[in-house]
């Protein structure tokens, strides 16, 4: 049997079904892989399912002259933290989990639109601390959501799902950018990033990580957004200069956010945990059992598909 290693523990279905085909080694902590670990593995086993944060950089692969490792099967559809091209470079295919963390992200950024705009973590803060003195007709007034025009950053899988959400489920006016012309069987108008935010009430992050995105919320991007309009981010945390985002807030240049992801994760700015008008979850992204089964059994395919010599489901 080749040797696979787990990176941090899949649920039991995914686990039971790997130790059938591979002889398996799994980390005994859910912390990332650094770089000792990573150039470790890399010398020590045949396949490793990593995810994110384990330190797979180009010094990793630098490092291992020799990698005994020809595949890299991530679990997830984010793979900022491969260096794809050196990985290739050292003779190491690299694939992912694309198509089953999309509903489930596209979830959450629902989820953290609503939280945002109609002020649902503050009131629920509120009544836990026995804060709340009853109804009134001007209590926590916040943003009606249905109508909107939302402005989509990023239209791939996950993009086209929030916006479908958005338009059939509210009737939201969609705009979005994308680094590439991009047609989508639904309404919706492709613009400059700068016109899209200038004309949205609610903005929504959902470009890949990586070099090219590092940053592209800045102090700039902000600027462009209407002051009454929030940001909700399900990507990456360095796809946003997190200091220009917490400058926002607190200039009022915008009237709130939702934050799924973090730049320094799991480190969550005091500034950001502070403020009444942020949503903040600790990436769920796609924490749903079938869901991370479904990824777990998508990383597995690509395993086996190896082991057997044939062409990986789901290279990168």
């Amino acid at each position: 049997m080749l040797k696979l290693l787990i990176s941090r523990r899949l649920p039991e279905s995914v686990m039971a079904d790997a130790a059938r085909h591979f002889d398996v080694t799994c980390r005994p902590v859910t912390t990332p892989m650094d770089h000792a670990e990573c150039v470790a593995a890399l010398r020590d086993y045949d396949i490793i399912l990593p995810t994110l944060g384990d330190a797979f950089r180009a010094a990793a692969f630098a490092e291992v002259t020799m990698p005994r490792t020809k595949l890299l099967a991530n679990f997830g559809v984010g793979y900022n933290h491969i260096d794809v091209a050196a990985a290739r470079a050292a003779g190491i295919a690299v694939t992912n989990t694309p198509g089953a963390v999309t509903d489930a992200t596209a979830d959450i950024a629902m989820t953290l639109i609503l939280m945002t705009a109609r002020r649902a973590g503050e009131g629920e803060r509120m009544l836990r601390t026995g804060q709340w003195a009853g109804w009134h007709p001007t209590q926590m007034l916040g943003m009606h959501v249905s109508g909107r025009t939302v402005c989509i950053i990023g239209m791939g899988r996950i993009g086209q799902a929030i916006a479908k959400r958005c338009h059939f489920g509210f009737g939201c006016r969609i705009v979005y950018a994308n680094r590439s012309p991009k047609s989508v069987d639904f309404p919706a108008t492709q613009m400059a990033l700068s016109a899209a935010l200038a004309t949205a009430d609610i903005v929504v992050l959902a470009t890949p990580g990586g070099a090219e995105t590092h940053h592209l919320m800045g102090s700039e991007a902000f600027a462009a957004m209407q002051r009454h309009a929030i940001f909700v981010n399900i990507a990456r945390g360095d796809v946003v200069d997190e200091a220009a985002l917490i400058a926002a807030l607190q200039g009022d240049q915008i009237a709130g956010a939702g934050l799924d992801v973090y730049e320094f994760e799991p480190v969550v700015p005091p500034a950001l945990i502070a403020m009444e008008n942020v949503t903040l979850l600790p990436h769920l992204g796609t924490a749903a059992l079938d869901v991370r089964e479904d990824m777990g059994r998508m990383a597995l395919a690509n395993c086996k598909a190896f082991a057997e010599g044939r062409a990986l489901p789901n290279p990168v």
